[in-house]
């Protein structure tokens, strides 16, 4: 995982040199960091934006049967279905912008790499994926809601 220490240097470097993109692999880490299109995303026009598939991003567990504490505790009303859950610490938000529709709603379909909300965290806001394919049958979480690592964020009826 990388150290989070270089990435704040990173995204430094990034918002002082107004870079819209940066990427760094080697063998064991690759990370993209991408400023987003101030047009196209109002709510995170300042912010860079995190995708590292090989660190936390990609939702852990989302293709496991959920347990009782990952599915929210509601027992037989969640009976075969898959939590996605929050792979950090940060700030739920459903949707790309205050003014813009959410990523996923109830009866939305999803796929692995259907992306489902944003999680900001130390001021990025990072893409999270289904990492299950299905329908999404609850959102758990209000936009605007802390939430821990691991919590259910949206219960999926596979599919």
């Amino acid at each position: 995982m990388i150290d989070i220490r270089k990435l704040k240097e990173l995204v430094r470097l990034m918002v002082e040199n107004d870079l819209v993109e940066l990427d760094i692999r080697d063998e064991q880490e690759q990370v993209t960091v991408k400023r987003p299109n101030s047009a196209a995303v109002p709510l995170i026009a300042h912010h860079p934006m995190v995708h590292a598939p090989h660190a936390v991003l990609a939702a852990p567990a989302a293709a496991t049967a959920p347990s009782p504490s990952s599915a929210g505790g509601s027992g037989s009303a969640d009976a075969g279905l898959v939590p996605i859950e929050c792979p950090m610490v940060g700030t739920f938000y459903q949707s790309p912008g205050p003014d813009k529709p959410p990523f996923v709603s109830v009866g939305s379909p999803v796929g692995p790499d259907t992306v489902v909300c944003l999680v900001e965290a130390m001021k990025i806001f990072n893409e999270i994926k289904a990492g299950v394919s299905g329908t999404v049958e609850r959102v758990v979480v209000k936009s605007g809601e802390a939430v821990e690592f691991g919590q259910a964020l949206f219960m999926v009826r596979p599919g």
